[in-house]
């Protein structure tokens, strides 16, 4: 199932405003030095191993540059690539894939980075109950693609923004004047303004996991950095009233056992904001 921003207008807009930045009044390099006339055929090398993402992305692209450019695929989203591999061949006008190229390494190689790492800390907690979740903490203006490369690894999205879904983290529950104040104020914004929007409350120790379990009224309890032991005792006291997430410096060391407390979800941050890109190259084949 396709995550719900990945709308045909939303992939449009993205494409169109990364051409514009990266091409503005012309790709002068490749007008000055390749005749239009000039036809030519390239393929993506592979020069890591790891997981493809960013294929279908690469396509639409290409094709918005230049709608006769003819794209073969050999390897399909998701899929376990080593180093030496060809991913896709692009045929066509010269001037046209040099001028998509940079654009489509761009995605494919951060997407492709982001979705290795997502499908190995899946593996870490491989046999659990437990989830694999993204968070907010991405790139401006490339979220849609990142948080695309984490659902093709394996792993879960989280909201996509702020407006999708609630979360009462510790600063607004700071600001509202305490856990209760700020669930009991955004219900009642929620019912004045007719938002029917899921809730998660950030918690930091178990006396406000019982808070929240006191006042009620949320979908998910968000345990944050808190220990392996202090999460068992959060688990055990939720009993299951409402979904879990476990958060904060979570790492692959501590990964798995964070799993085995039970929790629902894990939010990694890291899947997104410290990952290397995979090297992808282009290749003029001659």
């Amino acid at each position: 199932m396709q995550p719900a921003y990945l709308t045909e207008q939303a992939i449009h807009n993205f494409i169109q405003q990364a051409l514009t930045e990266d091409i503005g009044e012309g790709d002068h390099s490749t007008l000055g030095s390749i005749p239009a006339s000039k036809k030519s055929k390239a393929h993506l090398l592979v020069k890591d191993d790891g997981i493809i993402a960013g294929l279908t992305i690469a396509k639409k692209i290409f094709h918005e540059v230049d709608p006769a450019l003819r794209i073969t695929l050999f390897k399909n989203e998701g899929d376990t690539i080593q180093k030496g591999e060809i991913a896709f061949t692009v045929e066509g006008s010269a001037r046209s894939i040099l001028t998509a190229e940079r654009l489509v390494l761009n995605c494919m190689q951060r997407m492709s980075g982001i979705a290795t790492y997502t499908n190995r800390l899946c593996k870490l907690i491989e046999g659990t109950d437990a989830q694999l979740m993204d968070t907010r903490k991405t790139t401006p203006n490339f979220r849609l693609m990142e948080k695309w490369a984490v659902a093709i690894g394996g792993g879960m999205n989280h909201r996509y923004a702020l407006y999708d879904m609630v979360m009462l983290k510790d600063n607004h529950t700071d600001m509202a004047g305490g856990i209760r104040a700020a669930i009991e104020n955004i219900k009642r914004y929620l019912a004045e303004n007719k938002k029917d929007l899921k809730i998660e409350v950030e918690t930091r120790t178990l006396a406000e996991v019982e808070e929240v379990l006191h006042v009620g009224g949320v979908d998910v309890i968000m345990l944050d950095n808190m220990s392996v032991q202090e999460m068992k005792q959060a688990v055990k006291l939720i009993s299951g009233k409402f979904k879990t997430e476990a958060s904060g410096g979570i790492t692959e060391t501590t990964l798995r056992s964070v799993a085995e407390c039970g929790v629902d979800y894990i939010s990694v941050g890291a899947l997104t904001h410290s990952v290397k890109s995979l090297d992808l190259s282009l290749k003029v084949e001659k």
